[in-house]
């Protein structure tokens, strides 16, 4: 398909809820992308579909999704398959057939990439976020585990990415290639082999995308606190939070965050992944003051 399409091209639809009326139910397209051919104003439609889990009548589905969008934009629809599941690990299907003993009605084709039967040393110089994310689903021998999440961090430094692709991209990372303990420590040893300015990269990711879990953990903590008067629960958990970032905090600081009201430590609590120093916090505290 990349020899022909013109990438440019390319819009991102909103996605396509189809209904089934005989059952009731509703499905949901994942995404569907209209491009233009190359050297030439037709369009056609490429519907990308993920399936975490086998299904006996994925194909049947499929079929249906594109009927469907063949019919309403009446343009050619060329659908892909990504098999994101771990098991099994033997080739899925990649067609849908309606067929009789003396006609073949029907044989619906569909393109299929199969994590599970990928090897990921094979796209690790792609330097593509999608390849980042999706390598921790490739075929990964257990002993290959540790090093395939460092690459995939490696990667996503290279990357340069905005805050929010990096979070959701490294989230996908620490979700689906958790490390043992014993897989951590050899994980660790394998930062040690980079060099200064790529350890740093790999760690502030790691430490942002960690980070950021803290504080949704946080705002539940002081939603709850705020629901029930728990005022000192609330601080106790941001101080932690802020002694971790910027160290120990000095009495008179201490005694300014025990004074601010729950509105306030929410606030905070946003803020303060923003701080880069003390000074910055201090400089925040005088400014909550004067309000």
């Amino acid at each position: 398909m990349t020899a022909y399409h013109d990438s440019s091209s390319f819009v991102f639809l909103d996605k396509e809820i189809f209904t089934d009326v005989t059952a009731g139910d509703a499905y949901e397209a994942d995404l569907v992308v209209k491009a233009r051919f190359k050297n030439n104003e037709s369009f056609f439609l490429v519907h990308i579909e993920t399936q975490a889990q086998q299904q006996t009548d994925f194909g049947k589905r499929l079929f249906r999704y594109f009927s469907r969008l063949h019919d309403k934009f009446a343009l050619p629809v060329y659908p892909i398959v990504l098999f994101t599941f771990d098991r099994p690990k033997k080739s899925q299907p990649s067609s849908y057939e309606v067929a009789f003993p003396d006609l073949e009605v029907l044989r619906f084709r569909y393109a299929v990439i199969q994590l599970n039967q990928l090897d990921w040393r094979q796209y690790l110089r792609l330097n593509n976020p999608v390849a980042a994310a999706t390598m921790t689903k490739m075929l990964i021998a257990p002993r290959d585990r540790p090093r395939v999440r460092l690459e995939c961090l490696r990667m996503l430094a290279k990357l340069k990415l905005d805050r929010a692709r990096v979070r959701m991209i490294s989230g996908f990372i620490d979700t689906y290639l958790r490390l043992t303990a014993a897989e951590m420590k050899q994980y660790t040893a394998e930062v040690g082999t980079l060099s200064e300015q790529e350890q740093e990269e790999v760690m502030e990711i790691t430490t942002s995308w960690k980070e950021e879990g803290i504080q949704q953990g946080l705002q539940q903590g002081l939603q709850q606190g705020r629901e029930e008067g728990r005022q000192e629960e609330a601080v106790s958990l941001l101080s932690r939070l802020l002694n971790r970032r910027l160290g120990p905090l000095q009495p008179s600081v201490r005694d300014s965050v025990e004074k601010l009201t729950l509105k306030q430590l929410e606030v905070l609590s946003e803020a303060l992944l923003d701080f880069k120093s003390i000074d910055e916090f201090t400089q925040w505290l005088e400014e909550t003051d004067k309000e």
